[in-house]
């Protein structure tokens, strides 16, 4: 895969026609308000080559360099074309800083090295909240590894726009076929036999379009493909483009879009042979996640002619009025705090799913949501016949869309647990089309995650299956907080898997660190605990993966660990800290959240628990205010016997009061001391 350009460092600044909005640097006269964080590594100005750089050889191997840049406020939406190199084993982050928030938010990164200049395109979407945009350039860990920035160009619109007016090419490249393979059109190329022709943004000699030709092609169906730059968020709407061809013994010309995993949709081609003009398209595109647009030539043989485009443009308003706007799947969303929401049962099978809570306790597991929430549950041996069959019906979906399934189940009492629960898809007419999925051997007593990905071209609705084939092979089955989304669950809507004020514990540690003072450590973990009758099952998240406690065993009573955030920016409005803690054991001791402000030794105390809470993962909320920079700390103390593992997961920074995100306190079991109760 090449670049479709090469980077000329002497090029005409009167080529470079583009507006440009603030934010903008080609460091020719300086930085342009770019100016280095001094608790990192220096970025230094090359005034001669014009760039600024980071370099192993000015400070110690390994350390971070942090380029902030001048308040912004984007009222449009905008695109940053990011001209870079990267010299060894180093990387560079691009991260937008909002005003007010505490939390920087990754839009891009890159980690490959290079000999030239690479250029990346990075959405920005419209806001009226002034913000910054940060570059964290690593070098490295040898000498003469260094990360360097050429220009930063903000200009407006979207980054899958372009004249191809620009040296370039706004990030668009060429998967090369060493025989066809898209080129630069225009007065380059023009000569007086040429039947390629004048570009449509200039209409003269001077503009420059995009052409593919045949001339050189040997074998039958050899492809070229010019494809955007993936973009850094959602979009949907109308996309625009002139083309001209020259079909003469044939070329195949289509375009489609390319999501992250890889997997193309054809949005257009010609449906009919096009004169020797520029002709106009219009296609819409309805997408939940980040794409790619691929423009695609297929010749049958050298005399195939050739295929040119220009003038590419995106407006978020559909192109035909006919086109129908985004379903929101979120209908078939619940989580059975107040009701069955839009799930019903038939009324000749029973009411085999029922909505019940538990109150934290040492016996049973609750809720998923909070841990003292309603689920449901289905399958007792109270209730249950041989043979029976309890069906949970969701609300029908439109055909042809793709959807993400996401569920959490929990096993109880079950000798087998083959069909104990699944999932069917059942048309209109309220037949089952498919098994979409089927319960395998899991953890018994612990909420798993489930994610199903189901497209069906007819309207359908997912059913919950629960069978009971005899007395003894009966159980519980409890299910809870089902959410249906558009796109593949592998794929997130802006790109990033985890945002940096959410931690999960899924990958890493998420940049908490231990306090070195302190007796002991805080342990990332999957799975049980290793002393039986205290600690999780499993984890918050889904139930197979990490979370963070502290090991009881090797501590003596009264020891505490504590696991510090990172240094998160002071705000100037309330802020809410909601989080997953799991307090299960006889001899369980105290969990306290403290506020640790820069610059004072004295910490505030926000949050508390003392002694056994519930074998349930349970929900915690903060709120907090702090105008300086500051830490969260989470503290553990152990209690009077090995029985004292406690856990926390799920971490989330909210921002604004707790109460107002539709939050409300949980009653909690077992003895709490100095607490904040809201």
């Amino acid at each position: 895969m090449l670049i479709l350009y090469f980077f000329v460092l002497h090029v005409l600044q009167s080529v470079r026609a583009q507006q440009l909005l603030q934010g903008s640097c080609r460091f020719e006269q300086g930085t342009c308000g770019y100016n280095s964080d001094p608790e990192y590594l220096k970025w230094v100005l090359d005034e001669e080559g014009h760039y600024i750089t980071a370099d192993s050889a000015f400070g110690g191997a390994g350390q971070k360099a942090v380029l902030i840049g001048p308040d912004l406020e984007l009222l449009e939406w905008g695109c940053i074309r990011l001209v870079y190199q990267i010299t060894g084993s180093g990387s560079l982050k691009m991260y937008v800083r909002p005003e007010g928030e505490s939390f920087d938010y990754l839009l891009w990164s890159a980690l490959d090295p290079s000999d030239s200049w690479l250029i990346a395109s990075i959405d920005l979407r419209n806001t009226t909240n002034r913000y910054k945009i940060i570059f964290v350039a690593s070098p490295g860990q040898k000498p003469e590894q260094s990360v360097a920035i050429f220009e930063i160009l903000v200009v407006p619109g979207y980054c899958v726009e372009c004249n191809f007016e620009e040296h370039h090419l706004c990030g668009y490249m060429n998967y090369w076929n060493p025989n066809v393979n898209w080129y630069v059109g225009g007065s380059t190329i023009r000569d007086g036999q040429s039947n390629l022709p004048f570009d449509h943004t200039m209409n003269n000699e001077r503009g420059h379009y995009m052409y593919v030709d045949s001339v050189y092609a040997k074998h039958f169906q050899e492809v070229a493909q010019l494809t955007s730059p993936m973009t850094t968020t959602a979009i949907s709407g109308c996309l625009s483009f002139y083309y001209q061809r020259d079909q003469a013994k044939g070329n195949v010309f289509s375009v489609f879009t390319r999501d992250r995993m890889g997997h193309y949709e054809e949005i257009w081609k010609p449906d009919i042979y096009a004169k020797f003009i520029w002709k106009l398209v219009k296609v819409d595109i309805k997408a939940p996640h980040p794409l790619a647009v691929v423009f695609e030539v297929a010749f049958n043989s050298a005399k195939g002619g050739y295929v040119a485009i220009d003038d590419i443009s995106f407006s978020p308003e559909f192109c035909s009025t006919e086109t129908e706007p985004f379903f929101d799947p979120s209908v078939a969303n619940c989580d059975f705090e107040e009701d069955f929401c839009q799930y019903y049962q038939e009324q000749t099978e029973g009411s085999v799913w029922n909505r019940v809570s538990v109150k934290p306790n040492v016996y049973r597991v609750g809720d998923h949501t909070t841990g003292s929430g309603s689920f449901l549950l289905a399958n007792t041996r109270l209730i249950s016949r041989p043979g029976y069959v309890g069906r949970l019906y969701g609300p029908y979906l439109p055909g042809t869309l793709k959807y993400c399934l996401r569920f959490y189940y929990a096993l109880h009492g079950f000798i087998k647990t083959d069909n104990t629960l699944a999932v069917y898809s059942y048309d209109e007419n309220n037949v089952a089309q498919e098994k979409v999925w089927t319960v395998s051997e899991s953890p018994m007593g612990s909420w798993i995650q489930v994610e199903v990905n189901y497209q069906k071209l007819m309207p359908t609705k997912v059913v919950f299956v629960s069978i009971c084939k005899n007395f003894w092979d009966c159980g519980l089955v409890t299910l809870d907080d089902i959410t249906v989304s558009l796109g593949d669950c592998r794929i997130s809507a802006d790109g990033f898997p985890c945002p940096p004020s959410e931690c999960n514990f899924e990958v890493d540690n998420c940049g908490y660190t231990q306090d070195e003072k302190d007796d002991s450590n805080w342990i990332r973990k999957r799975g049980q605990t290793p002393t039986s009758y205290t600690g999780p099952k499993g984890d918050h998240t889904t139930g197979v993966g990490y979370y963070m406690y502290i090991e009881a065993s090797p501590m003596i009573s009264g020891h505490s660990a504590r696991l510090l955030s990172n240094e998160l920016r002071g705000f100037l409005h309330q802020q809410c800290l909601v989080f997953y803690y799991n307090m299960y054991g006889s001899g369980t001791g105290l969990l306290s959240i403290y506020l640790k402000k820069e610059g004072q030794r004295d910490e505030v105390l926000l949050w508390r628990r003392r002694g056994e809470q519930s074998i349930s993962w349970l929900k915690g909320l903060v709120e907090y205010e702090c105008d300086k920079n500051h830490q969260i700390v989470f503290e553990g103390v152990r209690g009077n016997s090995v029985r004292s593992d406690i856990a926390i997961d799920d971490i989330l920074f909210q921002k604004g009061p707790c109460k107002e995100l539709g939050e409300t306190s949980i009653p909690y079991s077992g003895f709490s001391e100095n607490y904040i109760d809201y």
